[in-house]
């Protein structure tokens, strides 16, 4: 938290987290009443970080319509570790069906869904900006995508109540994504001036655009 506040001030974390609210609020609009159009998709994909390049190829590959009732079936009631396996299998287990179905679930229903980008937990190389925030015996992965994401769940709802008990959380339900940006930010910095040079680290963007850019937001504009 300290080093996150030698970045960045509590000001600036707020603007940014006013920026979530306004793509949660475009993402209501686009999932919330049923299979959403190809155009509704690529128009969320493109507030993804990493996803924005990739997704009309996506959508080719498994077909529009397929993957507009797999979002719909996404997000209707039921166990969300099913729901969010069903997704991931039905887009042929592509890489990036975790980080858009994290995406879909939180910013359309972020009071009941959490955030779960490959930033925050990557199961593959055991790293993020939850790894950084738990203790080191809090088991992250599960069997299943679907399982890992309850898991990071738990993570979140952890870090919440750490964030409480010092004060520091920020505005929910989007607070903690900022902070939680932020953190990975600090971890990215660490690295590249454990292992770039000096020239190469100062194109890396100061903190406040790279928390905007890791949650989809940069140049959102309300």
């Amino acid at each position: 938290m300290q080093q996150v506040l030698q970045k960045i001030s509590v000001e600036e974390m707020d603007a940014i987290t006013s920026t979530v609210e306004v793509k949660a609020d475009r993402f209501r609009a686009m999932y919330s009443d049923g299979p959403p159009s190809r155009d509704a998709m690529e128009a969320g994909m493109s507030m993804m970080f990493g996803v924005r390049r990739k997704g009309g190829d996506l959508l080719d590959v498994v077909g529009a319509d397929r993957f507009c009732g797999l979002v719909a079936d996404l997000l209707a009631p039921g166990p969300v570790a099913a729901r969010f396996d069903a997704f991931v299998a039905g887009v042929d287990g592509h890489d990036l069906a975790p980080e858009i179905a994290g995406e879909l679930l939180h910013f359309t229903d972020p009071e009941e869904h959490w955030l779960w980008r490959g930033w925050m937990w990557d199961p593959r190389t055991e790293t993020g900006a939850l790894r950084l925030v738990t203790m080191d015996d809090f088991d992250l992965s599960g069997a299943t995508p679907g399982e890992t994401y309850v898991r990071v769940g738990q993570a979140m709802a952890f870090v919440t109540e750490t964030g409480r008990a010092i004060g520091f959380v920020g505005r929910p339900p989007f607070g903690l994504d900022v902070f939680l940006a932020c953190v990975y930010g600090i971890y990215m910095y660490t690295v590249l001036r454990m292992r770039m040079t000096q020239e190469f680290n100062h194109v890396v963007p100061q903190l406040p655009e790279l928390a905007r850019r890791l949650l989809g937001v940069h140049r959102l504009e309300a």
